[in-house]
């Protein structure tokens, strides 16, 4: 909801705007994050903008550090990266970055700056973790590797089904992941059972030449990483804003008294929708 649109300012010779498309984006991020603190600090986001319980983020603490929310098919396991206090990086929506967790090293693209991250983190309760660090904007020659990595990825799915049929397992591959600098090799998959995937791993390891790790998944990660549109005729929200999945339960189509349309309460991942959760309070 605190999202602006600010497409509409238009900089022009005549009104004295920056022509400069870097410098006109800054001027843009700054003009929004202003906006909205003047109507968090007025309104105190009585409304719960980022959640459904009103007031919440009175009672989280702010996280000061500069953070951006980002996009990364990779293993960071977080949509926040932080960004150095000593960088002179300036990062816009839809930058690529090179990313850094521990030893390995993502692209992202940017998806937000500025204040509308810092209260989306509070409202959430985020606070102190350890975040990914953004290493640097991605190159030219980032970007050819990533289109790579893509390509191999591709190719990589028919010796990995060959393989499957090979050692008879029963697994379903969902995607296949390069690591940016190519450390490693991720398959997810899911399965109604435990494989043992000894053999598979030594076969794409001799195959590939890079650490081979095998991921089984559930089969509601299994929706956010294939995405696709709900019954309601949007975007999964797993994929589009949800920060983690919740526990599910009839108990929850019971106090909406929706029982009687069990049927239609199930998403496409055959689990109840995710949506059941977002008026418990």
């Amino acid at each position: 909801m605190y999202h602006i649109d600010l497409s509409l300012i238009k900089c022009t010779k005549e009104n004295g705007c920056i022509e400069n498309s870097a410098e006109s984006h800054g001027v843009n991020n700054l003009f929004e994050s202003i906006v909205i603190k003047n109507i968090h600090d007025k309104h105190n986001n009585i409304s719960g903008c980022f959640s459904c319980s009103p007031c919440v983020s009175h009672l989280n603490p702010v996280d000061k550090r500069n953070i951006i929310e980002i996009n990364c098919n990779g293993l960071l396991n977080c949509d926040f990266c932080e960004v150095k206090e000593k960088s002179e990086i300036e990062l816009f929506p839809d930058d690529f970055v090179i990313v850094q967790l521990d030893e390995s090293l993502e692209v992202a693209q940017v998806k937000l700056v500025g204040e509308i991250v810092r209260l989306k983190r509070q409202s959430f309760g985020f606070y102190g973790e350890n975040l990914p660090q953004i290493v640097r904007k991605a190159t030219t020659e980032d970007l050819d590797r990533v289109r790579k990595n893509l390509h191999d990825e591709e190719k990589a799915v028919k010796l990995f089904s060959a393989a499957v049929n090979k050692f008879n397992l029963n697994m379903k591959l969902v995607s296949i992941h390069y690591q940016f600098d190519r450390k490693k090799l991720f398959f997810f998959y899911t399965s109604e059972s435990r494989v043992d995937f000894r053999e598979l791993a030594k076969e794409l390891a001799s195959e590939f030449k890079t650490r081979i790790e095998l991921r089984q998944i559930g089969v509601r990660d299994e929706a956010k990483k294939l995405g696709g549109m709900g019954t309601c005729g949007r975007e999964f929200c797993c994929i589009s804003f949800l920060a983690g999945f919740r526990r599910i339960t009839t108990h929850l189509a019971n106090e909406q008294n929706l029982l009687s349309s069990m049927g239609k309460l199930s998403g496409p991942c055959g689990k109840l929708k995710c949506c059941l959760s977002f008026e418990v309070e």
